[in-house]
């Protein structure tokens, strides 16, 4: 049976969820300045997120169902206004909130449970900090100024880190991620850790502030259960 975004609605809770995912688009671009693109859903996946999960981009051979841009879908720009969105996302319903990342921010992509806990850490520091997204596959972003991930492999060599088996990487340009609380790759929703603020939105901090922590946690995770 074939997946499409939005058909799984009732049409009065149709009309509430876009009105909704609007608002919400809305906020990205007109409050923290960010472009939004439509992107994929994904059908959940049985028992254990085991079975194979259909993309509504219309591919069955997906190689990442419901965590992709649809290509076809024009990209609502940073500064739209609620209609503006309205108009586009009309023809959308349903579709997940994605950002192209490279622009006003790059991303460090760490596992979650090492981004907790560099989270608390860098907190206690009184380090500054931009929005905090984790992904329901185990993953957290943290917003960083743009050139981070171009940057990365040469900050990491200057911090001595370069030879540590680090599960760490940058986002950046040609990138994006699922924007909260848009469901990624059927999974279920991406949820803010440390949600967008004024002050940082725009002007998320330099990769290097947070990079030496983030590194020590990552090195340090726990080992793999037997």
């Amino acid at each position: 049976m074939g997946f499409t975004i939005g058909r799984e609605m009732r049409s009065g809770s149709r009309r509430r969820g876009r009105t909704s995912e609007c608002t919400t688009v809305a906020e990205y671009t007109g409050i923290w300045g960010w472009a939004v693109v439509p992107g994929a859903r994904a059908s959940a996946g049985g028992s254990g997120n085991s079975a194979p999960r259909e993309c509504s981009c219309g591919d069955t051979s997906c190689r990442a169902p419901g965590a992709h841009p649809l290509g076809f879908a024009p990209e609502v720009p940073a500064g739209a206004t609620l209609d503006e969105v309205t108009r586009t996302w009309s023809g959308f319903p349903g579709a997940a909130m994605m950002l192209p990342v490279g622009r006003s921010f790059d991303v460090l992509d760490v596992a979650e449970a090492a981004g907790r806990r560099a989270l608390v850490r860098l907190e206690r520091m009184g380090l500054p900090l931009g929005p905090v997204a984790a992904t329901p596959d185990g993953r957290a972003h943290f917003f960083v100024a743009p050139g981070a991930a171009a940057e990365l492999p040469q900050l990491l060599y200057r911090m001595g880190w370069d030879d540590a088996d680090l599960d760490l990487r940058g986002l950046g340009p040609g990138d994006h991620i699922t924007a909260p609380p848009s469901d990624f790759g059927g999974l279920g929703p991406v949820r803010w850790l440390r949600p967008p603020a004024l002050d940082t939105a725009e002007a998320p901090p330099q990769a290097r502030l947070l990079l030496g922590t983030l590194a020590y946690i990552c090195h340090r995770r726990p080992p793999a259960a037997p």
